[in-house]
């Protein structure tokens, strides 16, 4: 007999009850490495297990461009171990009506609480009744996740429910407090515990909660139990022994959705970066059918504003040269790409892994056509170095890394600017290597030699170097703010230099110069939510409380502050309307400097007083 219920009442986007409140480190347990628990699992331990992961829609305002690669990479994990996954994407809708139109969605608004709910019913009546339903997101998709939490534990009441990804590694256990409905959290990598929770999944299903919880079975990772006598998990991730061994991500599952739309073909069809892709990538070319990977982990370097937490953090990671070929390789085989898109916090750290691209990717460049792209820093492109001998001259690599990514089919390189004030760089983080070098004078400005360098050389490469920005940090001026801007004035007079102003040639370099900025906003898990300023302007305009420690208190004040964390480049608003500003401008010069960004006439920042 089933155990879904026939119809789920309609359902509110709004915020949950108070609860009380529970500390953002989690729980006091000590660290297990999922590969130490599930190496005792077998495959006859999951074989017919049934797994819904479902992937939280993101970011309204722009197309559907990158397929949920963590829940593909999970499915595709969960299916060589004899599970039965499937996948529920609910990003990639845009729907074109009147109420798009009307809220100014040109590429169509998201699905509607209560469209959701029907949806999510119709794939559970196709796919049965499930062990386990994983919900994987950003800090953004909060909403989103007490939204659907509801929906699935109406209709699947035994089932096992999770939440992963970005906004579970954030918070861990304090995310009880808000998604009660919810039986775990998982934090960090998850391609070796989503084995074990399927694995208690079946043990909750087929057991019942109590029976599974005397059992002993749900060890290491149960924590306790909830008010409604279920078992209550935080799972820790970890990354596996070797990334080569991670399966190519179980895209096609994506096929198609319950009612036949083709959710991959979309994804396929919508370029990952570029203009059209709305995400503060700009490009001077295009893409036919462009596909997303990763081929590294973490980040060995320390932003201030940045949360890696759930791919690796600090601990940097690789996947070989040999095995990112054959992905590609299967990529041009199955979807028809022409672009591939590496979405890697950073790609460029190992110089020897770029050189045994360049004859590895030689016969899908030559023979396919393919093109790709992918993150780095601008050190790396600028491999420049003070020479030991005489510090007033600076040494380059050779081969430098741009010039082989570029032999190994590479045409866009994103990197995280930020910022050009060498102040602010120091306040970000971001100071060591960029500033290394020293500055160099142009347009009457100081910029970074090191930033300078590597425009340079990314361009006299032939790939397309895209810088990204941040207004509004904390201990920015106007003078900072316009040196940032002066840079990407340069950086445009430099990409169209020798172009003649109107022609198709010169407008289209002048249009890959990004202009746009993020504000900058203080996620959860960052230093620069530790920052003292930040963390004085959070409390007087959110209330948010913090305990000895300096982390945040999981009550109905941070749950306010992380649901209004849903698009990087807006200017944070309290209840009352005040906007939240973390820089040394006076606030009504900043909403200027905003306001010029927003209308694309970023460069009007020069004259400000």
């Amino acid at each position: 007999m089933s155990n879904r219920a026939r119809s789920v009442p309609p359902v509110a986007l709004e915020q949950g009850p108070s609860a009380k409140p529970l500390k953002v480190v989690g729980n006091k347990k000590k660290y297990t490495h999922p590969g130490q628990v599930i190496s005792n699992l077998s495959r006859r331990d999951l074989e017919g297990v049934r797994v819904t992961l479902i992937n939280m829609p993101l970011r309204e305002a722009a197309p559907p461009n990158n397929a949920p690669l963590g829940p593909a990479i999970l499915a595709a994990v969960l299916r060589e171990w004899g599970a039965i996954p499937s996948i529920l994407d609910l990003n990639v809708y845009r729907i074109r009506d009147d109420d798009a139109a009307r809220r100014g969605l040109p590429n169509g608004r998201h699905l509607t609480p209560d469209e959701v709910a029907a949806l999510i019913e119709r794939h559970f009546a196709k796919h049965g009744d499930q062990h386990l339903i994983g919900l994987s997101g950003k800090i953004t998709t909060l909403r989103w996740q007490e939204c659907v939490a509801k929906i699935c534990r109406s209709l699947q009441p035994r089932a096992l429910l999770v939440s992963g990804n970005g906004l579970a590694t954030e918070f861990r256990a304090g995310l009880f407090s808000w998604i009660p409905e919810l039986d775990g959290v998982a934090h960090s990598e998850g391609d070796d515990v989503i084995v074990k929770i399927a694995f208690d999944a079946k043990q909750v299903f087929e057991l019942g909660p109590a029976r599974a919880m005397e059992s002993g079975r749900l060890e290491p990772y149960i924590i306790g139990e909830s008010g409604e006598g279920r078992p209550r998990f935080v799972y820790d991730g970890g990354r596996p022994a070797d990334l080569d061994t991670i399966p190519f991500p179980a895209y096609d599952l994506l096929e198609t959705d319950v009612d036949g739309f083709r959710v991959m073909d979309t994804y396929l069809s919508n370029p990952i970066w570029g203009l059209a892709a709305n995400n503060s990538s700009a490009t001077p070319f295009t893409m036919n059918r462009s596909v997303n990977t990763v081929s590294s982990r973490g980040c060995p370097f320390a932003c201030k504003f940045c949360f890696r937490g759930s791919q690796g953090e600090r601990n940097y990671g690789v996947r070989s040269a040999r095995r990112l070929t054959d992905e590609i390789e299967h990529f041009v085989a199955a979807y028809g790409v022409d672009f591939v898109g590496i979405s890697d916090d950073n790609f460029m750290v190992q110089s020897k892994r770029i050189a045994e691209l360049v004859p590895l990717m030689k016969h899908l460049v030559n023979d396919h056509g393919i093109r790709w792209g992918t993150h780095g820093r601008l050190d790396e492109a600028a491999d420049l170095r003070p020479d030991p001998k005489d510090k007033t001259r600076y040494l380059m690599a050779d081969p430098r890394r741009v010039d082989m990514m570029r032999d190994a089919g590479c045409v866009y390189i994103g990197f995280g600017a930020e910022s050009a004030d060498p102040y602010v760089l120091d306040q970000m983080g971001k100071g060591g290597f960029i500033l290394a070098n020293g500055t160099v004078d142009i347009n009457g400005y100081s910029f970074p030699r090191t930033m300078v360098e590597g425009v340079k050389n990314t361009k006299a490469s032939g790939v397309h170097g895209n810088c990204t920005w941040i207004m509004g940090y904390p201990g920015e001026n106007l003078e900072h703010l316009k040196t940032s801007v002066a840079f990407i004035k340069w950086q445009e007079e430099y990409y169209t230099e020798g172009l003649t102003p109107g022609t198709e040639d010169y407008e289209i370099h002048r249009s890959g110069v990004n202009r746009r900025m993020f504000t900058a906003t203080a996620y959860p898990g960052t230093d620069l939510f530790q920052n003292p300023k930040v963390q004085r302007l959070l409390t007087e305009n959110f209330d948010i409380s913090f305990d000895a420690t300096g982390h945040p208190i999981c009550d109905d004040a941070l749950h306010y502050y992380v649901l209004e964390l849903d698009d990087a480049t807006k200017v944070l608003k309290n209840a009352r309307g005040e906007p939240l500003y973390y820089g040394e401008m006076d606030l009504e010069r900043f909403l200027e400097a905003r306001e010029y960004v927003n209308r694309g006439e970023t460069f009007k920042i020069l004259d400000m007083r």
